[in-house]
């Protein structure tokens, strides 16, 4: 009687578990955005591309080959991605900026994200396994010079930049769009949104989340890994932003510099975190494209590129390591 009341327990313990793990799993879980938009309305001339990531699983891109108007020696590029529930296509307006200036780019759906194949999970580490996979296609490319590549992503796929750029030493730039400082702090804006007490069910939640993706939130927060950067970065922040403060930017700035690296920090006035105008609505992508133009031609120009600007004072420090 003892074993069979002791097998129930056991039994409504894994019951309870499982019904705990797919919770989670369904209320942190990507909302997928069909990609349904066409680069040529942006006036990007690009193709649909597939390649293979982690996982055996294959991610969709937006290659965008670099204009036409600087064909000869092969150009710089970049690989960019998207942030939360977003897709390749909200990318395209930066790509008709970059793509004008000379640039080679590859707009890329996460996993469980657009057209892209789903996963078991998507997570910030994810995101940036999916950037060097994009890295690593784009260096094969003829007309994309290998040695002079930069990464590119919006919120968490900001995060997961400066995550795959504090991993790899052949970046040439990263550029940040609107990251957070630290998934903890994420978490817990999150949960103290759904009511839930951070001691203990918060606390709790966000260590299991630790162990679903095999990271720890210290290790890939961006606090940590914009100070372990071997390339320059360039930082740029909503100053409307209402997802992400934007004294995230500045505190990320603080301890880049801090640590020697080289960045520049940009704030975008009148900026949501979706890169509209809080008044109007209207996108202010080609006005961050034109910085991150500017920013490019300081550290990685395209062949035949204008002299580059000047970096604002007190926006630079020199890279270390």
């Amino acid at each position: 009687m003892v074993l069979t009341q002791g097998m129930a327990m056991l039994a409504l313990g894994a019951a309870g578990g499982y019904a705990l793990h797919r919770g989670l799993h369904h209320a942190f879980r990507a909302p997928r955005l069909a990609g349904t938009d066409d680069p040529a309305r942006h006036g990007v001339q690009a193709q649909a591309v597939y390649l293979y990531t982690e996982n055996g699983k294959q991610v969709f891109g937006w290659y965008c080959p670099p204009s036409s108007r600087f064909r000869g020696a092969p150009a710089p590029a970049l690989v960019a991605i998207h942030g939360w529930g977003g897709n390749a296509d909200g990318l395209l307006p930066l790509a008709h900026v970059l793509q004008g200036a000379g640039y080679g780019l590859l707009l890329l759906d996460a996993r469980c994200h657009g057209r892209s194949d789903g996963d078991s999970f998507a997570s910030l580490p994810r995101f940036a396994e999916d950037l060097s996979h994009g890295l690593d296609w784009l260096g094969t490319r003829p007309e994309i010079d290998p040695t002079r590549l930069a990464v590119m992503g919006h919120s968490v796929g900001a995060g997961a930049a400066l995550l795959a750029g504090s991993r790899r030493r052949d970046l040439a730039a990263v550029i940040s769009l609107a990251a957070f400082a630290h998934p903890e702090e994420v978490m817990r804006r999150t949960l103290s949104a759904w009511r839930v007490p951070y001691r203990p069910l918060g606390w709790a939640t966000n260590r299991y989340v630790e162990r679903v993706i095999g990271h720890r939130f210290r290790k890939i927060a961006p606090l940590r890994t914009v100070t372990r950067q071997h390339a320059p970065v360039l930082l740029m922040h909503g100053e409307r932003d209402t997802v992400v403060p934007i004294e995230d930017m500045e505190r990320l700035r603080r301890v880049a510099v801090a640590a020697g690296r080289t960045v520049e920090s940009v704030p975008l006035p009148g900026a949501t975190h979706e890169g509209r105008d809080a008044d109007s609505g209207e996108s202010l992508m080609d006005q961050a494209g034109r910085l991150i133009v500017a920013f490019l031609g300081r550290h990685l120009p395209a062949p035949g590129a204008a002299p580059a600007l000047p970096a604002p004072p007190g926006a630079v420090t020199a890279i270390t390591g």
